[in-house]
């Protein structure tokens, strides 16, 4: 075979063009395509990581934001509470001084009416007896013939309702 035997005739040049294209290759690749490459990933992981960075330092702030907002929101709740238990305490108050007010004036208008009332029972029960010694000193004579004195028929009239 002749390619065979050209072998050692074309084995040095095909070599040596080997090389130097694998030199050129080597070199375009590894300093003028590689560097660019690495460059461009450093970049973007430096542009990862300052982005990382950026939204945990914007997680922090918006915890911290919600952590004030909820003490706020609870010192709030708890001044609406106690101005809702001032403003029922004053409503209690003031409904206590109206109802005691109120019941004052029952009370005095009840002892006045009970006052008029007894009084009125007292002169009802003096004209009652008068009336009832009447009739019996009436009626005694009447049926029995006899005569009663007024005193004693008070005093009989008086024994029969008080007993």
């Amino acid at each position: 075979m002749p390619q065979i035997s050209q072998l050692a005739e074309t084995f040095a040049s095909q070599i040596f063009w080997l090389l130097l294209t694998f030199g050129f290759v080597f070199f375009v690749v590894g300093k003028m395509m590689l560097p660019k490459v690495l460059s461009t990933v450093d970049a973007r992981d430096q542009s990862v990581a300052s982005d990382l960075a950026a939204a945990e330092a914007a997680r922090a702030a918006a915890d911290q934001a919600e952590e004030n907002w909820r003490v706020q929101e609870n010192a709030a709740r708890e001044a609406a509470q106690k101005r809702v238990a001032e403003a029922r305490a004053k409503g209690a108050a003031k409904s206590e001084t109206t109802l005691a007010a109120g019941n004052a004036k029952n009370d005095a208008k009840l002892a006045e009416a009970e006052a008029r009332i007894a009084e009125a029972t007292k002169a009802a029960m003096g004209e009652i007896e008068a009336v009832a010694a009447e009739a019996a000193t009436d009626i005694v004579a009447r049926i029995s013939g006899a005569k009663v004195s007024a005193a004693e028929a008070k005093t009989a009239v008086k024994a029969a309702l008080n007993g």
